[in-house]
């Protein structure tokens, strides 16, 4: 991807697509990341869950991200390495309650972590995040399972409003959203 074009102002959303759930939007010249998974593995031990390929830029190829967007806390979706490269830098970011406790102690301050129920809505710089349900669970081991929140977000704008839906399986919760929140510029459907 030519990062030099894709931080260019624009009236369209602009989108780069890693893999999986890890994307990269400027929406409205702001820099958003979801899930970023950047390191070869989506597990505790980097010999398991290895990556198919490297991903197409490397995080310090990446220009300065406004907001990180976590889904939950799965491996695959909120990667220590990956987060950890944010540590110094100026990125905010949004996640589902209790998720930020992993980020604080992987060393990302307490000020720069905004944590979200389901429906719960925080504006900030012309941009709402909205955490939506999604029909999965957490964990990052097997001793604490669904002690975090996991969501979908819907992100919106004056002029855009984007769905992400995270690792969730089909339900009724996808009809409640979208009249809720809908129509969308833009929606990325996983199934997890």
């Amino acid at each position: 991807p030519d990062m030099n074009e894709f931080v260019k102002p624009s009236p369209d959303i602009k989108v780069v697509w890693f893999g999986h759930s890890t994307f990269l939007l400027n929406l409205e010249g702001k820099i958003i990341l979801v899930d970023p998974v950047f390191s070869g593995s989506a597990a505790p031990f980097n010999f398991m869950v290895k990556r198919f390929q490297k991903p197409v830029l490397e995080l310090s190829q990446l220009p300065a991200i406004d907001y990180i967007v976590i889904s939950h806390d799965h491996y695959d979706h909120l990667d220590m390495e990956s987060i950890q490269f944010f540590k110094d830098k100026k990125t905010l970011f949004i996640a589902p309650l209790g998720v930020g406790s992993h980020m604080k102690g992987w060393g990302i301050p307490a000020n720069r972590i905004t944590e979200l129920d389901w429906w719960q809505t925080h504006k900030q710089d012309g941009l709402e995040f909205t955490a939506t349900p999604a029909q999965h669970f957490s964990g990052r081991d097997a001793i604490h399972d669904n002690t975090t929140l996991w969501a979908s977000w819907v992100l919106k704008t004056e002029k855009h409003n984007i769905y992400f839906s995270g690792d969730s399986g089909y339900d009724t919760h996808f009809k409640e959203i979208g009249e809720k929140y809908g129509p969308f510029d833009l929606a990325f459907i996983e199934n997890g």
